[in-house]
């Protein structure tokens, strides 16, 4: 593990005191500073430039009663999102950061629409390692056999996280992906299908095998069919936590994106050991992933870290935002040996490159 310290180096028992308010309020802090946000505050008062705007000037305009400006904006000032200049209301960087930043607003539509109300069951999902916060969407036993039938905005804000951070990857990684002149490529957990699309895109010969959950494959099958796509697919309905379900054969790739993630160890020690049945003589794996140790900027690491009650709560119960290191002793215990390591792709990728131990 990296040396990891997310706190000043000298900080003052003072500051280590605010901080910590800072985490006793935070759910306060977060669903006024989205208010602002998503009610225009915000903007109007970025509207305004570096004069601002008092609370009567905002309250003119008939959106916001005076009392409900005060509420919320105050919180905003405490936050560092705005800031008052003789009685006047004017933007911070950091509500600039939340007014323009795309990573940021689909961080805070993700926690909001899908995290926030399951959440208060983190203590018990932890204790049964089951994601019982999933019971505010339906009743599944993990998000993945509801995810194609999850209620507005949850679902539309769900894919939006899950592809900002694995669409940025896509097309630096197609030279990778193709290195070895595959013909046979698996792509387990195909989801909506973006990478296997991509991939057909990209290379005119390759042949893609899609292995997903059943609702999951459906919405891929839809979309390979619009691009023209569909006869060089093959899907293959499969439940990655039933042990004895096997994959199809003679890959000379198995790709995996954001996918060993949303299981427990024991469970992708189990599917690395099906892959390495899976492949080819000379095949390979190529696991896209987002490791919080291999980050170069804590900003990422700590996005990162932070989502791992989602898979508690939300996901499965019992998987989590892991360390590379985790990947390698599992890939190895399955037969695998890591060949190459690429970090710095898109915007928190790494790129893990396995073939069959010797």
């Amino acid at each position: 593990m990296l040396n990891k310290k997310f706190s000043p180096q000298r900080q003052s028992a003072f500051d280590a005191r605010f901080e910590a308010q800072k985490i006793a309020f935070a759910p306060v802090v977060f669903q006024c500073v989205r208010f602002a946000w998503k009610r225009g505050m915000l903007q109007a008062i970025a509207d305004a430039g570096g004069t601002g705007l008092t609370v009567e000037q905002l309250a003119a305009e008939g959106r916001w009663t005076p009392y409900v400006l005060k509420v919320v904006l105050e919180t905003c000032l405490s936050a560092g999102v705005v800031y008052l200049e003789e009685g006047r209301y004017v933007l911070d960087k950091t509500g600039f950061v939340i007014l323009t930043d795309p990573i940021t607003q689909v961080n805070i539509d993700f926690n909001h629409d899908v995290c926030y109300q399951a959440l208060f069951e983190l203590e018990h999902t932890l204790d049964a390692e089951k994601p019982l916060g999933l019971k505010v969407f339906g009743d599944w036993p993990t998000l993945y056999q509801g995810l194609s039938q999850l209620p507005e905005p949850a679902r539309t804000s769900w894919l939006a996280f899950d592809h900002y951070y694995s669409d940025t990857s896509f097309p630096e990684i197609m030279p990778d992906v193709f290195a070895s002149a595959p013909r046979r490529l698996m792509d387990i957990g195909a989801n909506t299908g973006k990478f296997s699309l991509a991939a057909l895109a990209a290379n005119e010969r390759v042949v893609l095998h899609l292995v997903d959950l059943p609702g999951q494959l459906a919405v891929a099958e839809e979309n390979l069919r619009r691009a023209g796509l569909r006869e060089r697919a093959s899907l293959h309905p499969t439940d990655l936590l039933d042990e004895g379900a096997a994959l199809p054969g003679d890959m000379d790739l198995v790709w995996m994106s954001q996918f060993l993630s949303c299981f427990s160890e024991r469970a992708i020690a189990g599917i690395f050991r099906r892959v390495a049945e899976a492949l080819a003589p000379r095949g390979q794996v190529l696991v896209l992933d987002t490791f919080w140790d291999r980050q170069r900027y804590d900003i990422a690491a700590y996005c990162l870290i932070n989502t791992s009650p989602y898979f508690n709560v939300m996901a499965s119960g019992n998987s989590k935002v892991y360390e590379s290191a985790d990947y390698i002793r599992l890939a190895e215990t399955a037969g695998l040996r890591l060949v190459t390591a690429r970090d710095g792709i898109g915007y928190c990728h790494s790129l893990l490159r396995f073939e069959k131990a010797a």
